[in-house]
C-alpha cells in the first residue's frame, strides 16, 4: 500500500506518520522541508521535497499512490484564501492525473458555509476542487474531515495564558467543538489504511465534548494551577490589533472570519454523534503539551 501525507511534521501529521509506520507502511511524505521527516524517521519513510502549489511537482510526487492525506499548510501570503485555492487546484489535478483511489482532506467545521468563515473559506475551495474530481463517472473517493477547533491553537496564546486573560471574539459562554490533533490523526489513519469506502464523504471530528471559552480555560487553569479567564473584545478592536502586527487586510479578515463566521447561530453540518466524538480531553492534552510549552517557549497571540 502506497500512502502519501502532506505537512508530515505538522500538528496532525507528526502523529499520523507514526500510526502508518507502526502499521507497517512506509509512507511517502511530501514537504518543503523533507529533512525534518528524515531526521525523525530515517528510512522508515520516503520523504520528498514538494511545493504543493506546483501542480506538475505534485503530480510527479504522487504517482503510484493509493491514498493521499492532504493538509494544506498555512501560507505566509497576502491573501491566504487564494493561496489555499491554488493548492486545491494543484492537488486535485494530481489526483485526477494519477487516478489516486482515495483522498482524505483535513478540512474544518465551517467549510460548509463556503463563504464568510475567513481562512476556512480556503478549505472550502479545496473541498470544491476535490469534489469536482470525485463527481466524475470513475472519480476517486474523497473524504473531508470537518475538524473542530484544535487544542493546539492554545499554543498561540501562551503569553495571554501567562497573564491570566485570553482575548476572544466569540461569546465566552458559547460552546463549540474542540479536538486534539492526535485524535484527528487516528481518524485519518483509519481511513487511509482501509479501502472499503467510496464516493464523496464528509466526516466530523469533534473531540470529546463541546466547550465554551469559559469551560476550556477553566479546564486549562485546573491543570496549570492558575486562574485564566476569557474576555470578549470587539471585532474592530481585534482588527486594529491584527493590522498593527503588519497583516494585510486579507490576512486580517482570514483570521477574523474563523471566529466571526462560526459564532452566534452557526450550526455544523455534521451533528455530534458517537462516530464524530473522539477521546482525548482538553485537560489531558494540556497536561501533556501545553504545560511544558508554557514553561519552555514564548507564544504569539491568536483569536477564537
Amino acid at each position: 500500500m502506497n500512502l502519501a501525507v502532506t505537512a508530515p511534521s505538522g500538528n496532525v501529521g507528526r502523529f499520523l506518520v507514526g500510526h502508518l509506520v507502526r502499521a507497517g507502511v512506509r509512507p511517502r511524505l511530501l514537504s518543503r522541508h523533507p529533512q525534518q521527516a528524515r531526521a525523525g524517521w530515517g528510512d522508515l519513510v520516503d520523504a520528498r521535497e514538494v511545493d504543493l502549489r506546483d501542480a506538475a511537482a505534485v503530480t510527479e510526487a504522487t504517482r503510484g499512490v493509493d491514498a493521499l492525506y492532504l493538509v494544506v499548510p498555512a501560507e505566509q501570503s497576502d491573501d491566504p484564501v487564494a493561496a489555499y485555492a491554488t493548492v486545491g487546484e494543484a492537488v486535485a489535478a494530481a489526483v485526477a492525473a494519477n487516478r489516486i483511489p482515495h483522498t482524505v482532506l483535513q478540512s474544518s467545521m465551517g467549510a460548509e458555509l463556503r463563504r464568510g468563515a475567513g481562512e476556512i473559506d480556503g478549505l472550502a475551495h479545496v473541498e470544491q476542487a476535490l469534489d469536482r474530481i470525485a463527481a466524475a463517472d470513475t472519480g476517486p473517493a474523497v473524504t473531508h474531515l470537518r475538524c473542530g477547533y484544535f487544542f493546539s491553537n492554545l499554543l498561540f496564546e501562551l503569553d495571554a495564558i501567562r497573564s491570566g486573560a485570553v482575548a476572544v471574539l466569540r461569546p465566552t459562554d458559547e460552546p463549540f467543538s474542540w479536538v486534539a490533533p492526535a485524535d484527528i490523526a487516528m481518524v485519518a489513519a483509519s481511513l487511509l489504511l482501509r479501502s472499503g469506502w467510496s464516493g464523496r464523504r464528509v466526516q466530523g471530528v469533534h473531540g470529546p465534548r463541546d466547550l465554551s471559552w469559559n469551560d476550556a480555560l477553566a479546564a486549562v487553569g485546573d491543570v496549570l494551577g492558575r486562574t485564566i479567564t476569557a474576555h470578549r473584545v470587539e471585532d474592530d478592536a481585534m482588527r486594529a490589533t491584527l493590522a498593527g502586527y503588519g497583516m494585510s487586510a486579507a490576512q486580517v479578515e482570514a483570521v477574523m472570519g474563523m471566529s466571526t463566521g462560526l459564532r452566534e447561530g452557526f450550526v455544523p453540518e455534521q451533528p455530534r454523534t458517537p462516530e464524530t466524538t473522539t477521546d482525548t480531553t482538553l485537560a489531558a492534552w494540556a497536561w501533556a503539551e501545553l504545560r511544558p510549552a508554557l514553561h519552555g517557549s514564548d507564544g504569539a497571540r491568536g483569536t477564537g
